[in-house]
């Protein structure tokens, strides 16, 4: 009788290389992922590995060996039926970032196939599929033949990854949360980076947010994570380029998620805030310039009613109704300005954090959303108040929220009464673009 076959290699082994500062060899690489993602790696082993790459980082060809193994550990989605150039989008998250909503019909309904596979918020930050689920009758989960017919019938598809896609990162990144080692930027990056090159797109646009609001605080750090992804998606052979972009104020005027649906509907009927039309443009062009598409501005479709057609035979090839009335919160409240002057700072942390409190996000993964919640911006950075004017509306289903999310604003924003601040709240919204020529 014979047991098990011995492992070629042994986890202690593999940490003590990263633990001295060494490269990991490929071939262990690709074991310890295996090995991990099988259950023979423990939990604590792969935290102190884990650890070790925080502490120590991982070399560039080091770090794509890790990402590579990471996508072998599951499925690779064949978008090889697709008859459309496919081209996706990832945001690093954060305050009322609602552009998946308008940017992948639009992009779609220019001649690109966009298989957009996103997420559920966690925290201050708001998460696409939470977005959409509070659509009538829309639901996150496609099979794959579907997920094909969909981008060829209409051009887009907004769903949940399935359990097959990258499931090392899956667990990998639960383990991360509880060991202090979510901030380590090569973890970052292949987490990323690994989904959505398994998802299959021949081009890739990421959107790295820098600021209160987002995971980047620096600018230092933000451009790091960026190069590193470009760097990754090239060496995978995907198009990859990415934008910096500001998020210490929210974008548009809403943090919610069935109020971010409406605030995305304005946008697709030609209207919306300023930020967010430019930066779903700003990303669409980018987009389709991967797949070759360059005579185009994509401005056009927004304003035409193009990229309205795409968003309602995407959300109803899901199931949803589009023209069906948005969940609306049971009770709102207004948050007023306490002086007159110049709106010159509105934190997008604060104002995450109070949709949250509200009931818009989640503290865990498995707990419920309310559809409604969320907050309102009455005013933008750069705009002029009086003294009792409504700053914010707050929204929620139950009255004893709103206390806690008053307390989050605290702090959260500034008012001056200098005559010459009215130009305080104008900031570059694109901050950089990294290309692959660029990324070093």
């Amino acid at each position: 009788m014979t047991g098990p076959r011995p492992e070629p290699f042994d986890a202690v082994g593999v940490i003590r290389i990263k633990r001295d500062r060494g490269r990991i060899p490929d071939a262990e690489i690709d074991w310890v992922i295996d090995a991990y993602t099988r259950g023979v790696v423990a939990d604590e082993q792969m935290s102190a590995l884990a650890m070790a790459i925080l502490l120590n980082g991982m070399q560039a060809d080091e770090l794509s060996r890790w990402t590579d193994a990471m996508i072998a550990s599951g499925e690779r989605l064949d978008l090889s039926a697709v008859s459309r150039p496919t081209t996706d989008k990832h945001s690093t998250g954060g305050v009322g970032d609602k552009i998946t909503l308008p940017l992948a019909p639009l992009v779609a309904a220019l001649g690109g196939a966009v298989p957009q596979l996103s997420g559920r918020g966690l925290g201050h930050t708001g998460g696409t599929l939470d977005k959409l689920e509070s659509i009538p009758g829309w639901r996150a989960e496609v099979s794959n033949a579907d997920f094909v017919r969909q981008l060829n019938e209409v051009g887009a598809v907004v769903c949940a990854a399935g359990d097959g896609l990258a499931p090392a990162d899956r667990k990998l990144y639960a383990l991360r949360d509880v060991t202090a080692t979510v901030e380590a930027i090569p973890l970052i990056a292949s987490s990323i980076m690994s989904k959505k090159i398994a998802e299959g797109s021949s081009s890739l646009v990421l959107d790295v947010k820098v600021g209160t609001g987002a995971f980047m605080k620096t600018e230092t750090d933000a451009r790091t994570l960026a190069r590193t992804m470009v760097e990754l998606g090239t060496a995978a052979g995907t198009h990859t380029v990415a934008l910096l972009t500001d998020m210490n104020t929210p974008l548009g005027l809403t943090a919610g998620n069935a109020l971010e649906v409406a605030e995305s509907l304005e946008v697709l009927s030609g209207g919306g805030p300023c930020d967010v039309v430019e930066l779903t443009v700003a990303l669409a062009t980018e987009m389709l310039a991967g797949i070759g598409i360059t005579d185009i501005d994509p401005a056009e479709a927004l304003n035409d009613g193009r990229a309205m057609d795409v968003w309602r035979r995407m959300i109803s090839a899901q199931g949803g109704d589009p023209s069906a009335p948005l969940p609306r919160a049971r009770e709102v409240d207004v948050f007023a300005a306490p002086s007159s002057g110049v709106l010159t700072r509105l934190d997008a942390y604060a104002v995450g954090v109070a949709a949250w409190r509200l009931g818009a996000g989640r503290a865990r993964k498995e707990d419920p959303v309310s559809a409604g919640a969320g907050v309102v911006m009455l005013a933008k950075p750069g705009d002029r108040v009086i003294a009792g004017q409504p700053l914010l509306e707050l929204h929620a289903d139950e009255p004893d929220r709103f206390e806690r999310a008053r307390q989050a604003l605290d702090g959260g924003f500034d008012i001056s009464n200098d005559s010459s601040a009215g130009d305080g709240g104008t900031v570059a919204l694109v901050i950089d673009r990294i290309a692959a020529d660029s990324a070093r």
